[in-house]
Protein backbone atom coordinates (compact mmCIF):
# COMPACT_ATOMS: atom_id res chain seq x y z
CA UNK A 1 0.00 0.00 0.00
CA UNK A 2 1.20 3.70 -1.02
CA UNK A 3 1.72 5.34 1.78
CA UNK A 4 3.16 8.75 1.06
CA UNK A 5 4.92 11.60 3.41
CA UNK A 6 4.24 11.80 6.77
CA UNK A 7 1.88 14.57 8.22
CA UNK A 8 4.68 17.74 8.48
CA UNK A 9 3.47 18.75 12.24
CA UNK A 10 1.44 21.61 13.69
CA UNK A 11 1.10 24.69 10.58
CA UNK A 12 0.50 27.50 12.83
CA UNK A 13 2.23 30.03 10.17
CA UNK A 14 -0.43 32.71 9.41
CA UNK A 15 0.53 32.79 5.71
CA UNK A 16 0.77 29.00 5.44
CA UNK A 17 -2.74 28.69 4.00
CA UNK A 18 -4.35 28.78 0.49
CA UNK A 19 -7.99 29.53 0.33
CA UNK A 20 -10.01 28.34 -2.52
CA UNK A 21 -13.31 29.11 -4.23
CA UNK A 22 -14.99 27.68 -7.27
CA UNK A 23 -17.09 29.70 -9.41
CA UNK A 24 -19.20 28.81 -12.10
CA UNK A 25 -21.79 31.44 -12.62
CA UNK A 26 -22.06 35.22 -12.86
CA UNK A 27 -25.32 35.17 -11.10
CA UNK A 28 -23.53 34.46 -7.96
CA UNK A 29 -21.38 37.63 -8.68
CA UNK A 30 -22.11 39.14 -5.68
CA UNK A 31 -22.12 36.25 -3.41
CA UNK A 32 -18.47 35.91 -5.12
CA UNK A 33 -17.66 39.04 -4.20
CA UNK A 34 -18.69 38.37 -0.47
CA UNK A 35 -17.06 35.29 -0.13
CA UNK A 36 -13.94 36.91 -1.16
CA UNK A 37 -14.18 39.86 1.24
CA UNK A 38 -14.75 37.58 3.75
CA UNK A 39 -10.77 36.09 3.38
CA UNK A 40 -9.75 39.63 3.08
CA UNK A 41 -10.91 40.11 6.84
CA UNK A 42 -9.58 37.24 8.24
CA UNK A 43 -7.45 37.69 11.75
CA UNK A 44 -5.35 35.32 10.60
CA UNK A 45 -4.44 36.07 7.12
CA UNK A 46 -4.62 33.92 4.14
CA UNK A 47 -1.31 33.11 1.91
CA UNK A 48 -3.21 33.06 -1.27
CA UNK A 49 -7.23 33.42 -2.40
CA UNK A 50 -7.74 31.64 -5.51
CA UNK A 51 -10.78 31.77 -7.65
CA UNK A 52 -10.89 29.37 -9.95
CA UNK A 53 -14.08 29.69 -13.07
CA UNK A 54 -15.68 26.46 -14.12
CA UNK A 55 -15.32 27.05 -17.73
CA UNK A 56 -17.41 30.42 -18.08
CA UNK A 57 -14.51 32.79 -19.96
CA UNK A 58 -16.81 35.99 -19.24
CA UNK A 59 -17.29 35.53 -15.58
CA UNK A 60 -13.54 34.70 -15.23
CA UNK A 61 -12.54 38.00 -17.64
CA UNK A 62 -14.70 39.59 -14.93
CA UNK A 63 -13.04 38.43 -11.77
CA UNK A 64 -9.51 39.48 -13.04
CA UNK A 65 -10.80 42.74 -13.86
CA UNK A 66 -12.58 43.47 -10.75
CA UNK A 67 -10.71 41.22 -8.05
CA UNK A 68 -7.35 42.26 -9.34
CA UNK A 69 -6.01 40.95 -6.20
CA UNK A 70 -6.96 37.46 -6.15
CA UNK A 71 -5.26 34.62 -8.05
CA UNK A 72 -7.97 34.01 -11.34
CA UNK A 73 -7.74 30.39 -12.87
CA UNK A 74 -9.96 28.79 -15.37
CA UNK A 75 -10.82 25.09 -14.85
CA UNK A 76 -8.58 23.15 -16.41
CA UNK A 77 -9.99 19.78 -16.28
CA UNK A 78 -13.86 18.55 -17.33
CA UNK A 79 -15.92 20.72 -16.15
CA UNK A 80 -17.41 20.44 -12.30
CA UNK A 81 -16.44 21.11 -8.89
CA UNK A 82 -14.06 18.54 -8.59
CA UNK A 83 -11.85 19.82 -11.65
CA UNK A 84 -11.92 23.40 -10.60
CA UNK A 85 -10.55 22.20 -7.18
CA UNK A 86 -8.09 20.28 -8.71
CA UNK A 87 -7.29 23.34 -10.80
CA UNK A 88 -6.60 25.26 -8.19
CA UNK A 89 -4.80 22.94 -5.96
CA UNK A 90 -1.96 22.13 -8.68
CA UNK A 91 -1.28 26.33 -8.32
CA UNK A 92 -1.63 26.60 -4.87
CA UNK A 93 1.59 26.96 -2.60
CA UNK A 94 0.00 26.90 0.96
CA UNK A 95 0.94 23.87 3.53
CA UNK A 96 -2.86 23.73 4.10
CA UNK A 97 -5.40 24.33 1.02
CA UNK A 98 -8.50 25.53 2.31
CA UNK A 99 -12.08 25.58 0.25
CA UNK A 100 -15.05 27.68 0.41
CA UNK A 101 -17.82 27.73 -1.43
CA UNK A 102 -18.43 30.69 -4.05
CA UNK A 103 -21.89 31.44 -2.08
CA UNK A 104 -20.62 31.26 1.27
CA UNK A 105 -19.00 33.92 3.87
CA UNK A 106 -16.26 33.02 6.63
CA UNK A 107 -16.42 33.83 9.87
CA UNK A 108 -13.58 36.82 10.67
CA UNK A 109 -11.73 33.55 12.94
CA UNK A 110 -12.44 31.11 10.23
CA UNK A 111 -8.91 30.35 9.05
CA UNK A 112 -7.68 30.67 12.59
CA UNK A 113 -10.26 28.10 13.87
CA UNK A 114 -9.11 25.59 11.22
CA UNK A 115 -5.47 26.05 12.08
CA UNK A 116 -5.84 25.55 15.66
CA UNK A 117 -6.86 21.82 14.48
CA UNK A 118 -3.23 21.44 12.79
CA UNK A 119 -1.68 22.76 15.83
CA UNK A 120 -3.29 20.42 18.29
CA UNK A 121 -3.39 17.69 16.56
CA UNK A 122 -1.79 15.35 13.99
CA UNK A 123 -5.52 15.89 11.39
CA UNK A 124 -4.58 15.23 8.02
CA UNK A 125 -7.76 17.85 7.22
CA UNK A 126 -9.89 19.98 8.82
CA UNK A 127 -13.06 21.29 8.37
CA UNK A 128 -16.09 23.72 10.55
CA UNK A 129 -19.60 24.04 10.96
CA UNK A 130 -21.42 25.58 8.09
CA UNK A 131 -25.00 27.41 8.88
CA UNK A 132 -27.92 28.06 6.64
CA UNK A 133 -28.54 31.62 5.75
CA UNK A 134 -32.30 31.20 4.17
CA UNK A 135 -32.78 34.12 2.14
CA UNK A 136 -36.34 34.15 2.33
CA UNK A 137 -36.88 32.35 5.83
CA UNK A 138 -36.60 28.71 6.84
CA UNK A 139 -39.48 26.87 5.47
CA UNK A 140 -41.25 25.34 8.99
CA UNK A 141 -41.33 22.02 6.92
CA UNK A 142 -37.35 21.50 6.42
CA UNK A 143 -35.92 19.43 9.09
CA UNK A 144 -32.58 20.07 10.58
CA UNK A 145 -31.50 16.44 9.91
CA UNK A 146 -31.76 17.27 6.56
CA UNK A 147 -29.92 20.88 6.78
CA UNK A 148 -26.95 18.75 3.74
CA UNK A 149 -29.43 19.08 1.34
CA UNK A 150 -28.44 22.66 1.25
CA UNK A 151 -24.78 22.17 1.93
CA UNK A 152 -24.85 22.91 5.36
CA UNK A 153 -24.60 21.02 8.52
CA UNK A 154 -27.13 18.92 9.67
CA UNK A 155 -28.27 18.16 13.16
CA UNK A 156 -26.73 14.44 14.31
CA UNK A 157 -23.07 15.77 13.59
CA UNK A 158 -20.59 16.00 16.60
CA UNK A 159 -21.37 19.32 18.81
CA UNK A 160 -17.30 19.25 19.53
CA UNK A 161 -14.03 18.92 18.06
CA UNK A 162 -14.35 14.86 16.51
CA UNK A 163 -12.82 13.09 14.03
CA UNK A 164 -15.12 12.56 11.37
CA UNK A 165 -15.30 10.39 7.92
CA UNK A 166 -15.94 13.34 5.83
CA UNK A 167 -15.74 16.91 6.06
CA UNK A 168 -17.88 18.91 3.95
CA UNK A 169 -17.28 20.66 1.29
CA UNK A 170 -18.35 24.20 1.27
CA UNK A 171 -15.79 24.48 4.62
CA UNK A 172 -12.94 21.96 4.80
CA UNK A 173 -9.32 22.11 4.76
CA UNK A 174 -6.47 19.47 3.85
CA UNK A 175 -2.83 19.21 4.06
CA UNK A 176 -0.96 19.69 0.59
CA UNK A 177 0.58 16.42 1.52
CA UNK A 178 -2.72 14.73 1.50
CA UNK A 179 -3.56 15.54 -2.51
CA UNK A 180 0.46 14.26 -3.05
CA UNK A 181 -0.84 10.70 -1.27
CA UNK A 182 -4.09 10.33 -3.17
CA UNK A 183 -4.40 12.45 -6.10
CA UNK A 184 -7.27 14.83 -6.75
CA UNK A 185 -10.99 14.86 -6.13
CA UNK A 186 -12.76 12.30 -8.35
CA UNK A 187 -13.95 13.85 -11.49
CA UNK A 188 -16.93 11.08 -11.82
CA UNK A 189 -18.38 12.70 -9.04
CA UNK A 190 -19.71 15.93 -7.44
CA UNK A 191 -21.59 18.83 -8.27
CA UNK A 192 -21.58 20.24 -12.42
CA UNK A 193 -23.15 23.09 -12.22
CA UNK A 194 -26.27 23.41 -10.54
CA UNK A 195 -27.38 19.64 -11.05
CA UNK A 196 -28.41 18.94 -7.14
CA UNK A 197 -25.21 15.72 -6.55
CA UNK A 198 -22.40 15.81 -4.48
CA UNK A 199 -20.20 13.39 -2.60
CA UNK A 200 -16.74 14.48 -3.86
CA UNK A 201 -15.57 15.39 -0.65
CA UNK A 202 -16.99 11.87 1.23
CA UNK A 203 -15.36 10.05 -1.51
CA UNK A 204 -11.96 11.82 -1.10
CA UNK A 205 -12.10 11.30 2.62
CA UNK A 206 -13.04 7.59 2.38
CA UNK A 207 -10.01 7.30 -0.43
CA UNK A 208 -7.45 8.76 2.33
CA UNK A 209 -8.35 6.87 5.21
CA UNK A 210 -8.38 3.64 2.93
CA UNK A 211 -4.90 4.90 1.74
CA UNK A 212 -3.74 6.11 5.27
CA UNK A 213 -5.68 3.97 8.18
CA UNK A 214 -5.70 6.13 11.40
CA UNK A 215 -5.58 8.81 9.03
CA UNK A 216 -7.97 12.30 11.36
CA UNK A 217 -10.13 14.40 9.19
CA UNK A 218 -11.13 16.71 12.19
CA UNK A 219 -14.75 18.52 12.37
CA UNK A 220 -14.20 21.62 14.00
CA UNK A 221 -17.23 23.56 15.14
CA UNK A 222 -15.90 26.77 15.77
CA UNK A 223 -14.62 27.43 12.62
CA UNK A 224 -17.78 28.47 11.10
CA UNK A 225 -19.77 29.98 7.72
CA UNK A 226 -22.62 31.05 6.51
CA UNK A 227 -23.76 29.54 3.60
CA UNK A 228 -26.39 31.58 1.24
CA UNK A 229 -29.51 29.11 0.33
CA UNK A 230 -31.72 30.50 -2.33
CA UNK A 231 -35.54 30.42 -2.22
CA UNK A 232 -35.03 27.62 -5.12
CA UNK A 233 -33.23 25.08 -3.05
CA UNK A 234 -35.96 25.60 -0.32
CA UNK A 235 -38.41 24.37 -2.14
CA UNK A 236 -39.98 20.62 -1.69
CA UNK A 237 -38.92 19.89 -5.34
CA UNK A 238 -35.31 20.70 -4.69
CA UNK A 239 -35.26 18.53 -1.90
CA UNK A 240 -36.43 15.70 -3.50
CA UNK A 241 -34.40 15.87 -6.41
CA UNK A 242 -31.40 16.49 -4.00
CA UNK A 243 -32.27 13.18 -1.79
CA UNK A 244 -32.28 11.02 -4.69
CA UNK A 245 -29.08 12.82 -6.35
CA UNK A 246 -27.62 11.88 -2.54
CA UNK A 247 -28.66 8.58 -2.96
CA UNK A 248 -27.09 8.04 -6.79
CA UNK A 249 -24.12 9.45 -5.92
CA UNK A 250 -23.45 7.27 -2.73
CA UNK A 251 -24.31 4.85 -5.03
CA UNK A 252 -21.12 6.10 -7.23
CA UNK A 253 -18.79 5.76 -4.01
CA UNK A 254 -20.11 2.36 -2.47
CA UNK A 255 -19.16 0.56 -6.14
CA UNK A 256 -15.93 2.26 -6.30
CA UNK A 257 -14.79 2.14 -2.63
CA UNK A 258 -16.76 -0.28 -1.06
CA UNK A 259 -20.20 -0.22 0.79
CA UNK A 260 -19.02 -0.15 4.11
CA UNK A 261 -16.97 2.62 4.28
CA UNK A 262 -19.72 4.74 1.49
CA UNK A 263 -22.43 3.95 4.13
CA UNK A 264 -20.59 3.43 7.59
CA UNK A 265 -21.94 7.10 9.06
CA UNK A 266 -25.31 7.03 6.83
CA UNK A 267 -25.86 3.77 9.13
CA UNK A 268 -25.65 5.59 12.60
CA UNK A 269 -27.86 8.70 10.52
CA UNK A 270 -30.34 6.30 9.60
CA UNK A 271 -30.99 4.10 12.93
CA UNK A 272 -30.17 7.85 15.49
CA UNK A 273 -30.63 10.55 13.75
CA UNK A 274 -33.46 10.09 11.70
CA UNK A 275 -35.66 8.27 14.38
CA UNK A 276 -34.97 11.32 16.46
CA UNK A 277 -36.52 13.49 14.53
CA UNK A 278 -39.69 12.17 13.26
CA UNK A 279 -40.15 11.74 17.36
CA UNK A 280 -39.12 15.15 17.85
CA UNK A 281 -41.68 16.24 15.05
CA UNK A 282 -44.27 14.82 16.29
CA UNK A 283 -43.75 16.08 19.73
CA UNK A 284 -43.59 19.61 18.37
CA UNK A 285 -47.31 19.42 16.94
CA UNK A 286 -48.62 17.44 20.27
CA UNK A 287 -46.81 19.25 22.86
CA UNK A 288 -45.72 22.72 21.58
CA UNK A 289 -48.88 23.55 19.02
CA UNK A 290 -46.63 23.74 16.05
CA UNK A 291 -48.75 22.29 13.25
CA UNK A 292 -45.08 22.20 10.75
CA UNK A 293 -43.44 19.64 13.23
CA UNK A 294 -45.62 17.11 11.86
CA UNK A 295 -44.53 18.18 8.13
CA UNK A 296 -41.43 18.36 9.51
CA UNK A 297 -41.70 14.17 10.43
CA UNK A 298 -42.80 13.64 7.16
CA UNK A 299 -39.99 15.29 5.51
CA UNK A 300 -37.42 12.70 7.19
CA UNK A 301 -39.63 10.26 5.64
CA UNK A 302 -40.03 11.25 2.31
CA UNK A 303 -35.99 12.39 2.65
CA UNK A 304 -35.40 9.23 3.39
CA UNK A 305 -37.29 7.20 1.01
CA UNK A 306 -36.06 8.83 -1.69
CA UNK A 307 -32.42 8.94 -0.74
CA UNK A 308 -33.29 5.20 -0.57
CA UNK A 309 -34.69 5.20 -3.99
CA UNK A 310 -31.65 6.46 -5.73
CA UNK A 311 -29.25 4.42 -3.98
CA UNK A 312 -30.99 1.77 -5.63
CA UNK A 313 -30.94 3.09 -8.83
CA UNK A 314 -27.41 4.29 -8.74
CA UNK A 315 -26.31 0.71 -7.69
CA UNK A 316 -28.62 -0.73 -10.56
CA UNK A 317 -26.94 1.70 -12.91
CA UNK A 318 -23.24 0.67 -12.01
CA UNK A 319 -23.50 -2.65 -11.37
CA UNK A 320 -20.30 -4.71 -12.93
CA UNK A 321 -20.28 -5.08 -16.52
CA UNK A 322 -21.71 -1.59 -16.78
CA UNK A 323 -19.77 1.63 -17.17
CA UNK A 324 -20.08 4.68 -15.00
CA UNK A 325 -21.45 7.26 -16.73
CA UNK A 326 -20.19 11.07 -16.56
CA UNK A 327 -22.76 13.76 -15.81
CA UNK A 328 -22.78 16.20 -18.67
Amino acid sequence: MKRGPEPAGPVAHPGSVSVVICAYTQDRWADLVEAVRSIERQSVPALETIVVVDHEPELLSRVRRELPHVIALANEEQRGLSGARNTAVRRAGGAVIAFLDDDARADPDWLAQLLRGYTESDALGVGGSIEPDWLQGRPGWFPPEFDWVVGCSYRGLPETATNVRNLIGANMSFRREVFELIGGFNTDVGRVGTLPVGCEETEFCIRLRQQRPGAVTLLEQRARVQHRVPAGRSRWRYFRERCFAEGRSKAIVAQRLGADDALSTERSYVARTLPRGVARGVGDAVLRRDPAGIQRSLAIVAGLTMTAAGYVAGRAATAPGRPLARRA
